[in-house]
């Protein structure tokens, strides 16, 4: 729980509900599941336990542990496959019913669940790979027909007529080389938003043979945009950045109002428009954009209003040809 990198990109303090089970990626859902009514009341009496415990630690502060009790946003993210769970939409409803923003992200291998999925505040598709051997490379996917799924939740992804983003997750030596397919893949989706990541080292796996050295650094990472926004043409621009994380946001220009970006989210004004039950588009619940947000901002993406602490510098902590 915290201020995640979507509180600058997007004006998130969120909770992350995750899928929990042996296989998070399987072909299909086998098993038995819990009611929606269940898990969504579970999930917020065990995050009012865990924040509890926090009370009285050094450098809490006040303030934001108080905060910490509104649960206004929740992503369905991190690991497994959200779409999958039988009563996903009646669990985004039950989020929605209590005003807590829906933050879902897909990896693209269920078209028909996507398909079927009602409207949610703001609707990402993993791109990991644009071509189809690097995404094999990379993903390592289940299904044999694993490219043309991901080709059809992309051509699904551009008729949702919701807010929608596209998350490239940059690895140096697999997947930063092929900027003319992800400008193939971003013309078939068509996506609001194209979020840009360096990849986030989690320690050696066994299965996995990345190291620190597939990890790129933040000017990597730029360098990348700045050829991927070269070739998108004037549809899209780089809106904003959060360089502690090593994240870009490349926008559509359609949310450059009057010269100003408007990336963030009015959640009132969500709320307002799904309750009404008339149809509304991801333009008719736009926020501006804080200056210390945008691309090359001073601030890089870091909310002014928080205090910055820094690691002291140590000779040995270096990792050789490992990014942030």
């Amino acid at each position: 729980i915290g201020a995640l990198k979507q509180h600058q990109v997007w004006p998130v303090q969120t909770n992350v509900f995750s899928v929990g089970g042996i296989i998070p990626t399987p072909l299909e859902f086998i098993w038995k599941v819990d009611p929606p009514e269940m898990i969504f009341s579970e999930c917020l009496d065990n995050h009012y336990k865990m924040i509890k415990q926090m009370k009285g630690i050094p450098g809490i502060k006040a303030d934001r542990f108080q905060e910490a009790f509104n649960v206004r946003h929740c992503a369905l993210s991190l690991v497994g496959e959200p779409i999958l769970y039988p009563h996903i939409n009646e669990f985004v409803k039950l989020l929605h019913d209590k005003h807590i923003s829906s933050f879902l992200v897909c990896n693209a291998q269920h078209p028909s669940r996507l398909r079927a999925l009602d409207k949610v505040t703001q609707l990402y598709v993993s791109v990991d790979a644009s071509t189809k051997e690097s995404l094999k490379k990379i993903d390592r996917p289940l299904f044999k027909d694993f490219w043309e799924r991901f080709l059809e939740c992309l051509d699904i992804l551009s008729q949702k007529g919701q807010r929608t983003v596209y998350r490239l997750t940059l690895v140096k030596d697999y997947n930063t080389e092929e900027i003319a397919n992800y400008v193939e893949l971003v013309g078939r989706g068509k996506p609001d938003f194209i979020e840009v990541k360096g990849v986030t080292y989690c320690g050696y796996g066994g299965a996995s043979k990345l190291t620190m050295a597939n990890v790129p650094y933040h000017n990597e990472v730029i360098s990348f945009v700045d050829q991927l926004n070269q070739h998108l043409g004037e549809t899209y621009e780089v809106a904003a950045e959060h360089s502690h994380s090593c994240s870009i946001l490349i926008a559509n220009t359609k949310f450059k109002i009057n010269n100003q970006w408007y990336t963030w989210i009015d959640y009132d004004k969500f709320f307002e428009l799904l309750e009404s039950g008339e149809h509304f588009t991801s333009l008719d619940y736009v926020a501006p954009t804080p200056d210390w947000a945008l691309f090359g901002s001073p601030e890089a993406g870091f909310n002014p209003e928080d205090q910055r602490f820094y690691r002291k510098s140590k000779k040995n902590n270096s990792v050789k040809n490992g990014g942030c």
